[in-house]
């Protein structure tokens, strides 16, 4: 049986959008603050016994929240083109954070995107492809 270690992390940052083409009142602007949480998988660990170091993934996450943090997401590429909703949000995250974080033995398994404490959203992708 192989192992398998899954790491996570949650962050969190604040912002406002608007939901272009939307029937109900989310397409006046209004905000949120969300919580972002980050799976990594391993399935082996390093010399220190590690699968990634915590430091790394949580200073990514922070990173790429502060790029949206505090702002109105309509106004920044990609969501200035597409509908900033969670799941394209949650998508956003899961490449920003796999083109920095995937190594060859570990990787970014899941996005949890939080837009309230009773409402999320879980992007992962397929590796099968």
């Amino acid at each position: 049986m192989a192992a398998i270690y899954t790491l996570k992390i949650l962050t969190d940052f604040a912002s406002a959008h608007t939901l272009r083409d939307y029937p109900g009142e989310c397409r006046r602007m209004h905000g949120h603050n969300w919580k972002l949480e980050v799976e990594v998988t391993a399935h082996v660990l390093d010399q220190q016994g590690m699968a990634m170091d915590f430091k790394a993934i949580k200073e990514n996450a922070r990173n790429l929240c502060a790029q949206l943090d505090h702002r109105y997401l309509n106004d920044i590429p990609p969501f200035d083109q597409i509908n900033p909703t969670a799941e394209n949000l949650a998508a956003f995250f899961y490449r920003g954070l796999s083109e920095k974080l995937n190594n060859e033995r570990a990787r970014v398994s899941a996005i949890t995107l939080w837009e309230t404490e009773r409402a999320c959203v879980r992007y992962t992708e397929d590796q099968q492809q």
